[in-house]
């Protein structure tokens, strides 16, 4: 994700809530070509608001740590759970409560995947899946608040608990079938508003794969291997690189 948090928040008519936290030297308005788990990512959600419950809910911006830790969860240890299969995240402990109540849409430019070696070699082609327009993606996600046991809840949220997130990943679809045999759940414009309604369920509808018509949509980005370190981090990973072998695979779909 490279998009400033206040223009996004701008863009998608959402209340910054990550201000205070970059103010305070986080590193949100950073441009991050190689977001890894554990790190802190932004997520829309959409809240009504404590001082005014009645009020209708408002899309909001906020700083969360990729990885979801759920409420009821003792302490931080353990591995973190950055994705969820949409197909199953209704019957998980780790996740059923969030998807009725806590549902999220992560923001970004694109995402990675690696496709498996061609018969022969041992190395794994990564791809870059991004906008063709260059717009962004909004990726259907879960998200909690953590409280460590025996804290005192404060009156703020973003003090007195940790916010982190999952992504929920689906069949693929299309083109990205040659990839990966599962993708991120990205949802449609007008799908937003159903998704992120903190006061309704989430229709099964909206937990399908993505339509081929947004699929076609995306670009199939063949990269480097920079990628693949997570140290490694700036517009150079998403490079397009040649790969006459890559070109005449996507051909064949």
């Amino acid at each position: 994700m490279t998009t400033d948090p206040a223009l996004l928040a701008a863009e998608i008519d959402a209340i910054d809530e990550t201000a205070d936290l970059r103010a305070a030297g986080h590193d949100l308005d950073v441009p991050s070509f190689n977001v890894a788990p554990t790190t802190e990512v932004v997520a829309l959600v959409c809240r009504h608001s404590r001082s005014q419950p009645d009020e209708p809910a408002r899309r909001r911006l906020r700083a969360m740590r990729w990885g979801l830790v759920p409420s009821w969860q003792k302490s931080l240890s353990g591995p973190p759970l950055f994705n969820a299969r949409a197909e199953s995240a209704g019957e998980k402990p780790a996740f059923r409560t969030a998807l009725k109540t806590k549902r999220c849409l992560i923001p970004m430019d694109g995402w990675y995947e690696w496709r498996a070696p061609s018969v022969g070699s041992r190395r794994k082609q990564p791809f870059f899946m991004t906008p063709a327009d260059g717009s962004h993606l909004l990726v259907a996600g879960l998200w909690s608040a953590w409280h460590a046991p025996g804290a005192a809840h404060r009156s703020s949220p973003h003090t007195a608990a940790l916010l982190s997130c999952t992504v929920l990943t689906t069949d693929s679809v299309g083109p990205l079938t040659a990839i990966h045999d599962r993708m991120p759940l990205v949802l449609a414009g007008e799908d937003v508003d159903a998704w992120l309604d903190p006061d309704a369920p989430a229709a099964p509808a909206l937990m399908a794969p993505p339509s081929l018509d947004l699929v076609e949509r995306i670009e199939i980005r063949p990269v480097g291997d920079l990628v693949s370190n997570v140290r490694n981090n700036g517009p150079e990973l998403i490079r397009r690189i040649d790969d006459p072998g890559t070109a005449e695979q996507l051909t064949l779909i």
